[in-house]
């Protein structure tokens, strides 16, 4: 269950150090003065998160069956005017970005944001954090929605969002600002089966 507090019951707006005393396993932000600490990612919103950067990293990131010209990160720590916060996936154009590898966290603005929502998160990923990508700037933003087996895709013009496709199911990725490769949706999508091998006994 998500958590948000101020610490030392609101005395106080919580800082980077609160974020760096979170226990390792919980993902820690902090959004207009507040703490906010999650669970890590249950298995099919890891999965979505996982593949996702699979089918956007290898074409943008590595320019193995795309243009490249991206850099991409899961779960980047970005520190943007008196937050922080952690998205699943965020990208930045290799001819924009300004900052080096050194260090912990990112201070630019990424180009491409991607949250994968769940229960604990959607609230905080669907109302602050997209004010905080629109004040930033941040030109692209997808929401993946593994149990609705959904994606929105918005892109910023001024200070608004505005939507620009909502996918479902099996439906074709093909999307600002990727839209140069595109990927079946439902890759997204784990079927968690297990699978049973029979022991022939001749090993």
């Amino acid at each position: 269950m998500k958590r948000a507090r101020r610490i030392a019951g609101m005395s106080r707006n919580a800082t980077y150090q609160d974020v760096l005393d979170a226990p390792p396993h919980m993902v820690a932000e902090v959004v207009a003065g507040t703490l906010h600490t999650h669970p890590r990612p249950a298995k099919p919103h890891a999965w979505a998160s996982s593949v996702m950067g699979i089918e956007i990293g290898a074409p943008f990131g590595r320019g193995r069956g795309g243009p490249g010209g991206w850099l991409i990160f899961d779960e980047p720590e970005l520190h943007v005017g008196e937050d922080i916060v952690v998205p699943e996936l965020a990208g930045w154009r290799r001819e924009t970005m300004s900052e080096d590898m050194e260090g912990a966290y990112f201070t630019q603005a990424p180009d491409w944001v991607c949250e994968v929502l769940s229960p604990s998160t959607r609230r905080l990923d669907q109302g602050e954090k997209r004010s905080i990508y629109a004040r930033e700037k941040v030109p692209h933003l997808w929401f993946v929605d593994p149990d609705a087996r959904t994606l929105e895709a918005f892109e910023l013009r001024g200070k608004l969002w505005v939507l620009l496709a909502t996918l479902v199911d099996d439906a074709l990725v093909s999307l600002p600002p990727f839209e140069a490769i595109s990927f079946p949706l439902d890759a997204l999508w784990p079927e968690m089966k297990a699978t049973v091998v029979e022991d022939r006994g001749d090993r």
